[in-house]
């Protein structure tokens, strides 16, 4: 006759293993459900649905009054670590570049401005953190201007819902809530940590929107469009978040 004790470690051990077994087919049954089901934007419907309503309380949460983390800026010419060449590979004669400006605005509304016309509107300097969706941060500072100055020296009132950026030769693209490109640290910057933009950082303009990961601050500007409705977004289509908020 078996020991008490021996059976019940018996009994429990078989019903563990039921266990495991029935919760492993239930998950690779969910699995596979959830990767047969019509793809929306890159993902399966039911995770796009999800990051749309991440998208919705994030938003709710959104007010242009909170301000990121402001720590010390960094000794000037301080290296800054780079996140990627995207939309960078292609040369640029830096002396013909110039941004564009494309959208609706009431009709088809198109400008360009040179480098030196953006130097001479409103400077604004301020420091932060970088986020990335890999999970590391980088603090700096960054000279250039607002993007809600930006838009008085447009001279136009309309706010469209959204704002897309593409680099000049069109591989990198992201689009943008107004909200957010109205928050008062969000800057078109030709300067990090008080030096000229290097190339590899997106010279010689980038957007840089720190209440958003860093994917949605684009390098190297070469269009910006306005539109009421939401415009491409490279990693969007990749099956990212779009909002992509902090």
């Amino acid at each position: 006759m078996k020991d008490p004790i021996a059976r019940e470690v018996h009994k429990r051990t078989r019903r563990s293993i039921l266990a495991g077994l029935a919760g492993a087919v239930i998950g690779i049954s969910g699995w596979k459900w959830l990767f047969s089901q019509e793809r929306d934007e890159g993902l399966p419907w039911p995770l796009r649905r999800v990051l749309g309503l991440n998208e919705t309380l994030a938003s709710a949460c959104y007010s242009n009054s909170r301000l990121t983390p402001q720590p010390p800026a960094p000794a000037p010419g301080s290296p800054i670590r780079i996140n990627g060449p995207l939309g960078l590979e292609s040369p640029v004669d830096f002396t013909q570049w110039s941004l564009r400006i494309a959208g609706p605005f009431e009709g088809e509304y198109e400008k360009e401005f040179s480098l030196d016309e953006i130097r001479k509107m409103p400077r604004t300097e301020t420091t932060t953190e970088l986020k990335c969706i890999e999970g590391w941060t980088e603090r700096f500072s960054y000279s250039g201007v607002k993007f809600s100055d930006f838009l008085v020296q447009l001279g136009r009132p309309d706010r469209p819902a959204y704002v897309g950026f593409e680099t000049p030769d069109g591989e990198y693209y992201v689009s943008l809530d107004m909200d957010s490109m109205l928050h008062p640290q969000t800057l078109l910057a030709y300067e990090m940590n008080g030096k000229p933009l290097l190339i590899a950082h997106g010279a010689p303009l980038r957007l840089l929107v720190p209440v958003k990961y860093g994917i949605k601050s684009l390098k190297r500007v070469g269009t910006i469009t306005f539109s009421d409705e939401r415009l491409p977004d490279y990693w969007a289509e990749r099956g990212y978040d779009w909002y992509a908020g902090l």
